[in-house]
């Protein structure tokens, strides 16, 4: 609900030509930014130096620093966007880049002054063009897959299969063996069905799209019902724990979830998330591709793991441009950042951070150039209109895991809320 009130308050000021407060030019001659991202502990104090090391080099710009928590952080920008006070800076996703970029929210980033993204793969700068305008320089490559916990498996006594020839099935039996080798509380899997993402990747293994683009083939409702039986299957098979205790994992920070404190082996994310949660857990963790259906492919795809966004009304853009080139092309703050927020998209920077990386951190970057001799086209960046997709996708299929709709009236919800979503941009 917080949502909606958020986007529709975020509409109306727009329409309404709400504009960003007053310039912050300071006394001194310099000027004051604002940065907003998202993110743990670990996050905020890596961009915490970073930024100390921007002012250093930048005496004539004061960086003021919003970070929050993901659970959070969309109803506050759009808040912040309906009352015309969003940051000069802020962290983007591929879900609502569209969104914003389309109410006139973010700022063409192409040719401005102070921002050279030149060295960048071509094929990653594309994912945060919106109708062909720049509005988010991409951070880095993010790819959905499992992360392990290779103390939990072993543990249990159990051997992990190969990646490229595993399936669903293979997965979720792979879980149960584990939940059932272990003490009682720890899982072979984490949670399955309380992330829209998920859909997405089960659509794409059976060449078919949540959003797709002229040409693709839509999401079908025998793909919707697969994968809520799949979600279901988990769980009597005990790879999973109650949806109740999913639901109550999924609403804490890494540091006390279940993956994050060792209680359980697998954990879906986009791949350099692994690094929080092996800090937290104090492991070495592993990274495998996504179990695949009957067609033994798992359609793994590239994703900007992050954009760094900047104000169209912000009274500063050729700082705010200074800002996010030194965020992500400097090689003193690449090697703070490592690739917490991304295997980075630039190849020198990936060279630079390479002989810094701890043993999690490897395995990122390793697995990133692996996944690109199989990688296919990405998807499209989520389509305007889709922001409550995400909770519409919650809501349908806690009410199917909750005995509340059947299978059928869920996945047909599902593709309802999806249209919706098409209707609305």
């Amino acid at each position: 609900m917080r949502r909606c009130i958020a986007a529709a308050a975020l509409s109306v000021s727009l329409l309404l030509g709400a504009c960003s407060g007053p310039a912050a030019t300071n006394d001194d001659g310099t000027v004051t930014l604002r940065l907003t991202w998202w993110g743990n502990d670990l996050r905020n104090r890596l961009t915490n130096e970073v930024i100390d090391l921007f002012r250093a080099e930048n005496p004539d710009i004061q960086v003021q620093l919003e970070p929050g928590e993901w659970s959070g952080y969309w109803d506050r920008l759009a808040t912040q966007a309906a009352g015309g006070d969003i940051p000069d800076v802020m962290a983007m996703d591929e879900s609502q880049i569209a969104t914003y970029s389309q109410r006139g929210v973010l700022l063409d980033l192409g040719g401005q002054s102070g921002l050279d993204l030149s060295a960048m793969d071509e094929n990653i700068l594309e994912t945060g063009r919106v109708d062909g305008v720049l509005t988010g320089a991409p951070v880095g490559i993010g790819i959905y897959s499992v992360a392990v916990n290779p103390d939990v498996v072993a543990a249990a006594g159990v051997t992990l299969p190969d990646d490229a020839t595993w399936t669903w099935d293979d997965f979720r039996d792979l879980s149960a063996e584990i939940t059932q080798g272990s003490p009682e509380g720890t899982y072979g899997f984490d949670r399955l069905g309380l992330a829209a993402v998920e859909l997405g990747y089960f659509a794409r293994q059976r060449n078919e799209e949540v959003f797709p683009r002229e040409g693709e083939t839509p999401v079908s409702l025998e793909t919707a019902q697969l994968y809520l039986d799949t979600v279901r299957a988990m769980m009597e098979a005990g790879a999973t724990p109650s949806y109740t205790l999913q639901n109550e994992d999924f609403a804490l920070p890494i540091d006390t979830s279940m993956f994050g404190t060792g209680r359980s082996a697998f954990h879906l994310l986009f791949h350099t998330q692994m690094q929080a949660f092996a800090a937290a857990a104090g492991a070495e963790m592993q990274l495998m591709r996504l179990p695949a259906l009957e067609s033994g492919e798992p359609h793994m795809a590239n994703k900007a793991s992050m954009y760094w966004s900047i104000s169209a009304r912000s009274a500063h853009p050729e700082e705010a441009a200074r800002l996010v080139d030194f965020l992500l092309t400097n090689e003193e703050a690449a090697k703070i950042l490592l690739a917490e927020r991304g295997v980075p998209a630039i190849p020198a920077i990936q060279d630079e951070i390479e002989p810094l990386l701890d043993a999690n951190g490897q395995t990122s970057l390793q697995f990133a150039r692996d996944m690109q001799a199989v990688v296919v086209t990405p998807p499209q960046v989520t389509p305007p209109g889709a922001g409550n997709y995400s909770g519409e996708y919650t809501r349908i299929v806690q009410s199917y895991m909750y005995d509340q709709i059947d299978r059928d009236a869920a996945a047909q919800q599902l593709l309802d809320a999806i249209e919706a979503v098409k209707a609305a941009g």
